[in-house]
């Protein structure tokens, strides 16, 4: 193992590298985003700087000692470690064809905590505080639509539906769907982009790309300060947020599923946790049974 961290770097980054190419060829016929592309790219650096290695030079038996110590001593949070590995297992088994056994007996943390939810009031709030058009048209489509962060600045101006009030969301493996735009969103759209007239992309950044996420991001952090809110927030609890938010004001939950995209119920299902009405009612059903006692 000769291959020094800044060589192996360089290698995958590289638009020449014939490994970086490969793995992103993989993922691609995989379905897999752009997002899940950079992160799993980012394990196998985060693993060959940790070994100082090429990872095409790096053993099973090392592997599985990084595996150990990403759960033992890294510090690295659940949902980090997971992403790791993920990217690890997939450049090994996919781009490399090593059927190695320790991928197949590593079991990965899955934590079952509740993400956060935002009130109304405090969405309304915090929207108030983001002064930027195209930051503010983003949020309040997301929080409206229940997009993911990609998936909105991703949207071209022909996707929104001015006739159906409606945009078509390109989500996960490539898979469309259709969401309904509140009417007053779709005049925040409007006044958006008589400032801008932005085309083809509707939420444009720089040479031909989409405004990056980190701005995105960065937006709402500075939103979330101005408006007091403690709660640990991202732009994606606007997500949860409009899902939570329509299971309280009693919307079917199958048309939730399709509005956000989710492929299994599973995933719709941990939204029935948080809501406030859930807990009403649960807290009616205990009282109404211990009366009886």
């Amino acid at each position: 193992m000769t291959c020094s961290t800044v060589d192996y770097t360089k290698n995958l980054f590289e638009k020449e590298s014939p490994l970086r190419k490969k793995m992103i060829e993989d993922m691609i016929l995989q379905n897999l985003t752009t997002n899940t592309q950079w992160n799993y790219i980012s394990g196998v650096v985060r693993l060959s700087r940790y070994y100082q290695a090429s990872p095409d030079q790096i053993s099973e038996d090392e592997i599985r000692k990084y595996i150990i110590f990403l759960k033992k001593e890294s510090g690295l949070s659940f949902d980090t470690i997971r992403v790791i590995f993920y990217g690890i297992k997939f450049f090994y088994k996919k781009t490399m064809d090593w059927n190695w056994q320790v991928f197949e007996m590593t079991k990965v943390p899955q934590p079952k905590h509740l993400p956060s939810v935002l009130s109304f009031e405090e969405v309304k709030k915090l929207l108030s505080y983001i002064r930027h058009p195209m930051y503010r048209a983003i949020l309040t489509l997301i929080y409206a639509c229940g997009l993911r962060l990609s998936e909105c600045i991703n949207l071209r101006v022909e996707d929104i539906d001015r006739e159906r009030m409606a945009v078509t969301v390109k989500g996960k493996g490539s898979k469309y769907r259709s969401v309904p735009i509140p009417e007053h969103v779709l005049d925040l759209l409007r006044r958006y982009w008589r400032l801008k007239r932005p085309r083809p992309l509707l939420f444009p950044g720089k040479n031909g790309h989409p405004v990056s996420a980190g701005s995105v991001r960065c937006a709402f952090r500075d939103g979330r300060e101005k408006a007091k809110i403690k709660k640990k927030a991202t732009v994606h609890t606007l997500r949860h947020s409009y899902a939570t938010h329509l299971l309280e004001n009693g919307v079917n939950f199958r048309i939730i599923q399709h509005a956000l995209g989710h492929k299994c119920p599973g995933s719709t299902v941990r939204y029935t946790h948080m809501t406030s009405k859930t807990n009403e009612i649960l807290n009616q059903a205990v009282n109404s049974q211990m009366c009886e006692l």
